[in-house]
């Protein structure tokens, strides 16, 4: 299955949240769907259930961890989320290498492109994130210019600035 083929049996109501416009998201979530064929093959192999096991928490945890971080309010929070999938990517593409004996060069190597793009993209992400304090728009501050604040002075406790806040949003 190829991923526009896969994206035609996403069900609408993921596809209409939000979170699908963020393509690390929708790529690991791909994943997590080619995983479930790739383990289903190693699973063949009693000596590989620990390794398809670990595979497939892996790869859903990309995607589960994106969700989460999602929907979190502040930047920070959800680059803390980001930096937890971007170790299941990472560790996923550790899986499949150590699986790509069993699943050939080809399924390998488009696993292994795919995880290095979900990786770069949340490399990209998370310092985004970290830089911001929260998603909605912070409310105007309006400061009005008085006789008494031409003579104040900086250093004492009080502060001669009628504050007004508006919020425009």
């Amino acid at each position: 299955m190829n991923y526009e083929e896969w994206v035609a049996t996403v069900p609408e109501e993921i596809k209409a949240d939000s979170l699908w416009k963020m393509t690390a998201y929708r790529l690991a979530l791909f994943l997590g769907d080619l995983g479930w064929y790739d383990t289903a093959k190693l699973v063949r192999n009693r000596h590989l259930t620990g390794l398809s096991d670990q595979l497939y928490r892996a790869l859903g945890s990309v995607s589960a961890n994106l969700a989460e971080g999602y929907s979190r309010g502040s930047g920070k929070d959800r680059a803390r989320f980001y930096e937890y999938s971007l170790g299941s990517a990472r560790e996923s593409r550790d899986w499949y290498f150590k699986a790509r004996h069993v699943l050939g060069e080809v399924v390998f190597q488009h696993r292994l492109q795919l995880l290095t793009r979900v990786i770069q993209l949340l490399l990209t992400t998370i310092p985004q994130q970290r830089g911001r304090a929260l998603r909605e728009r912070p409310g105007t501050y309006q400061v009005a210019m008085t006789k008494r604040t031409r003579r104040w002075n900086p250093c004492s406790n009080t502060s001669p600035f009628p504050i007004r806040m508006t919020n425009d949003v």
